[in-house]
């Protein structure tokens, strides 16, 4: 198996996930970068925007925002990233690595 050319410790529910033994877990490569723009989405706080702004127009600009900054990560290919609202408060996130294939990804503001 090849070195993973990204890693990070994994983060699920907010928190470190532990192996059996206590040890932190390790995510690489396209898992790493999704996490990673997990994050960046919730610093960005527009996701909360979307969800608190009644707006449709403003709504529609802060998911143009969104979608502009990760496909500003090297990491994506330009102009893959599609984010689509599914519910109320709940996003689907979809864009092409340049090196790993897709990430899709589920976005929830709570």
């Amino acid at each position: 198996m090849a070195e993973a050319k990204y890693f990070d410790l994994l983060i699920t529910d907010n928190d470190l996930t532990l192996d059996v033994g206590g040890i932190p877990e390790r995510c690489q490569d396209r898992d790493s970068i999704a996490q990673d723009l997990q994050h960046m989405i919730r610093k960005s706080g527009l996701l909360v925007e979307l969800v608190a702004n009644r707006d449709e127009g403003k709504k529609a600009e802060n998911l143009v925002k969104l979608t502009l900054e990760v496909d500003n990560d090297e990491r994506i290919v330009p102009g893959s990233c599609v984010i689509t609202e599914v519910e109320l408060g709940r996003f689907f996130l979809q864009a092409d690595t340049v090196e790993f294939g897709k990430i899709n990804m589920t976005m929830e503001t709570t």
